[in-house]
């Protein structure tokens, strides 16, 4: 039944096409993308994903450090696993590109999409980004565990100027785990998630202002390497709404403000080369973004002519991963 649904929509798209050629490489896409998400799923449930192993690793050792916290221990195992919020995301952003093509604002949007997904579920990728869950365990257990793909948390501090945000800063801002709430007075405070407050309640951290957050946060895989592959496009409207937002706040109020996103901040340590190629690619279309009097389509033409420039040079397809089994 799913397969003869996706037959139907390929085929509706391959038709359309002569009028826009972007619907024909969407109609080659989705399958390829699909695939690798399939392809991730299987590496996940076959312990191929190196964080991931680390994950249930960590938190085995941390649970016997600290039995009190096996609720929490056991979210986090979560990320690990195909149920984790952000591989769940991953399937959530593939459904509305196959059943909601009309949320996207074009056709090239809708490719842009699709290509973010196929990078996105890249088990290389992917392990990368699960650093940041496997990193919130490694503080749990107050230095027993080192963390991985990171500099330690007073290194980077210091190379950050940076304030401590308390346990589960490396996941503030990935809208796989909370999400920005305004208040009455119109600014906004980060709230967990489901069962990822019990970091807040346990560990009873302050309520984290927008703000405050953008202009003195750490590193995180998410907020330097990732956010443009780990966040749907509407995900992404909103955080700059956000920051339009709160700057104008500050600016209202004389004072003055760092946007969260305005620089990578230091820390990484170890990451894969995938990652750092897919950030240079995405700093360059950046600069070149902002050095243009006004944001037009051919803009998204070229993000996505710098993704599919980084899919076609990557070393790892969803095949050459699958012989590597």
């Amino acid at each position: 039944m799913q397969f003869s649904r996706m037959l139907c929509l390929v085929f509706i798209l391959v038709l359309t096409a002569c009028s826009d050629p972007v619907k024909e490489k969407i109609a080659q896409q989705i399958p390829i993308t699909e695939k690798r998400i399939n392809d991730l799923a299987n590496a996940l449930e076959n312990n191929e994903v190196r964080n991931a192993n680390l994950i249930h690793q960590y938190a085995e050792k941390v649970e016997k450090l600290k039995p009190e916290l096996t609720q929490l221990i056991g979210v986090l195992k979560q990320d690990a696993t195909t149920n984790g919020p952000m591989f769940i995301a991953l399937l959530d952003r593939l459904d509305t590109i196959k059943n909601a093509p009309q949320m996207f604002t074009s056709t090239t949007a809708l490719y842009q999409e699709a290509l973010n997904l196929y990078q996105a579920a890249d088990p290389v990728l992917f392990s990368d980004a699960l650093s940041d869950p496997l990193n919130v365990l490694a503080d749990m257990s107050d230095g027993a565990l080192p963390r991985i793909n990171a500099l330690s948390k007073s290194q980077s501090m210091q190379a950050n100027n940076a304030q401590d945000f308390g346990l589960g800063e490396q996941l503030i801002g990935n809208p796989s785990y909370g999400s920005w709430q305004s208040g009455s007075n119109g600014v906004s405070f980060w709230a967990w998630y489901g069962m990822y407050s019990l970091m807040g309640d346990i560990f009873g951290s302050r309520r984290h202002s927008y703000g405050y957050w953008g202009g003195n946060r750490n590193y995180s895989y998410y907020n330097d390497y990732g956010r443009t592959r780990y966040s749907s496009p509407s995900q992404l409207k909103k955080q700059t709404a956000l920051d339009t937002r709160t700057r104008k706040t500050f600016s209202r109020s004389g004072k003055s403000f760092t946007s969260a996103y305005d620089k990578n901040r230091s820390g990484a340590s170890g990451i894969s080369g995938k990652s750092r190629q897919a950030q240079t690619s995405l700093n360059k279309f950046t600069r070149n973004t902002k050095a243009k009097s006004s944001f037009s389509k051919s803009s998204f033409g070229k993000t996505s002519s710098s993704s599919s420039s980084f899919r076609n040079s990557s070393s790892t397809t969803s095949r050459s991963f699958s012989r590597g089994k």
